[in-house]
């Protein structure tokens, strides 16, 4: 019989890659969604839903006892930007937190749990020496979203009695998702807006390859580990816009550079008037120092290793493929 599958957070860019994935690979494939989630990307006839109260534990567990068990739980449940700073701890956190409760409590322990995290978790590298980010190096985060995912890795530690394994992904990045289509669609308009004058190394991971990635782990990784998730190099800010800049077909674009500080000023300001409008700033304190950080190379020898893991999408490839869906969606 195929596996049943629950990917919990799957209404996002990334959870609906994920869905898709999972049901390439012939599991019974259920999607964990709120009342209001969009299911924009999760289209497929052959999606299970199933509605969680992340709020309330006891909910979790009769929604839970509701249903079969499943084999594999991918938790890629998560905010990237709050207009509370407190809703970071308890989106990423306490939702964590109480949905494997509810698991025990349920007695629907599945046989292996993936957790999304960030490299973000991390905090900042070496910015000297520029050695890379690793899965030894330990923790500090500079960020409030980098701190309720430590948070929340560090809750997967202490339940021992949870089969779990801990995903660190890089900058994820692939058709519809929204942060790097700004870069994309700037320097389509003939304008490359970078931050700072210090050497920045980039490292990203295409959506597909990331996907891929969790199941091949589910399959094949050992438990209680933590992995970085990451294409095997890095870019600097010129690379990123010399592959954009060719793929788009643009001769001639204009290199524009922020100082850190008046990023800074802007990401504040901004980030104050979201809030006044309750909502959240794509520009915020949090993504400024997100963008400062020098250093994103990191070393995936362990996933490697452990499970072999090997991206199938260098940057190049993957823009190309965001720009056709781009492309294709200005067009319609």
């Amino acid at each position: 019989m195929a596996k049943r599958v629950l990917i919990v957070g799957a209404g996002g860019f990334i959870g609906g890659f994920i869905a898709r994935e999972s049901l390439r690979r012939g599991y019974e494939t259920t999607a964990g969604v709120r009342e209001t989630t969009s299911r924009r990307f999760l289209k497929s006839p052959a999606l299970e839903f199933l509605t969680l109260d992340y709020e309330d534990p006891q909910a979790l567990k009769s929604t839970l006892e509701s249903v079969a068990p499943f084999d594999y739980i991918v938790y890629n449940l998560g905010a990237t930007k709050c207009a509370n700073f407190a809703d970071f701890n308890r989106i990423n956190y306490i939702y964590l937190q109480n949905f494997t409760e509810a698991l025990r409590a349920a007695d629907r322990v599945p046989e292996k749990f993936l957790y999304i995290s960030s490299l973000s978790a991390l905090g900042p590298g070496d910015e000297v020496g520029y050695s890379k980010l690793d899965s030894k190096m330990i923790p500090n985060p500079n960020t409030r979203y980098g701190v309720s995912k430590i948070k929340a890795e560090t809750h997967l530690d202490i339940a021992t009695w949870l089969p779990w394994i801990i995903f660190r992904p890089t900058g994820v990045y692939g058709p519809h998702e929204q942060d790097y289509l700004m870069m994309i669609k700037s320097i389509d308009r003939g304008w490359d807006f970078g931050v700072g004058f210090k050497r920045q190394l980039l490292t990203f991971i295409y959506v597909e390859d990331l996907a891929a990635a969790i199941f091949d782990a589910l399959e094949r990784a050992p438990l209680h580990r933590k992995y970085i998730i990451s294409e095997n190099r890095a870019y600097t800010q010129a690379e990123f816009r010399e592959i954009v800049k060719s793929l788009l077909g643009k001769r001639f674009v204009i290199p524009v550079r922020v100082p850190l500080w008046m990023l800074y000023v802007v990401s504040t300001i901004a980030e104050k008037y979201a809030a006044s409008q309750m909502k959240a700033s794509t520009l915020n304190r949090d993504k400024y120092r997100i963008m400062a950080q020098r250093n994103w190379d990191c070393d995936i020898s362990d996933s490697v290793a452990d499970w072999g893991f090997a991206p199938r999408f260098s940057l190049r490839d993957g823009i190309k493929k965001t720009i056709e869906a781009y492309r294709a969606e200005k067009n319609q």
